[in-house]
């Protein structure tokens, strides 16, 4: 799994220019490791969905390079996902959408609210008893 700096050496190759020219395509690709640490982070950004319309939205469709070459942004973000996959394919968001298990608060807000939501309710219940706390000793 190669780490940003090593996905824009390998443009730097290709395309020419500096690994600075590159490295913020890649460093926002792999953003999502801080969020998960494992190889499910790629379900956000390495498909070529979001290749095609969330990269051009930030970087614009080409960068100008140090060496004054225009490079597909595209291109760029295909070489990634190529590199990550070994080559062997390139996913689209359904292939990661197809196999994410389908639970009820995903429809419309129905059952048990997702985990991440537990220590935000945790937190404010304790901060409401605080309150509470607060306003009874007055």
């Amino acid at each position: 799994m190669p780490k940003p700096h090593i996905h824009a050496d390998a443009d730097v190759k290709r395309w020419k220019g500096k690994r600075e020219d590159y490295q913020p395509i890649h460093d926002f690709m792999d953003s999502t490791k801080s969020a998960f640490s494992d190889n499910r982070h790629r379900c956000i950004l390495h498909n070529i969905w979001a290749v095609n319309n969330i990269l051009p939205k930030i970087f614009g469709d080409t960068i100008i390079n140090s060496d004054g070459r225009e490079v597909s942004v595209r291109d760029i973000g295909e070489y990634h996902l190529n590199d990550d996959f070994r080559g062997r394919f390139i996913p689209n968001l359904s292939d990661y959408l197809e196999n994410l298990e389908m639970k009820d608060w995903m429809n419309n807000g129905m059952g048990d609210p997702p985990s991440s939501n537990i220590k935000i309710e945790k937190f404010r219940q304790e901060k409401t008893e605080r309150l509470l706390k607060d306003i009874i000793k007055d």
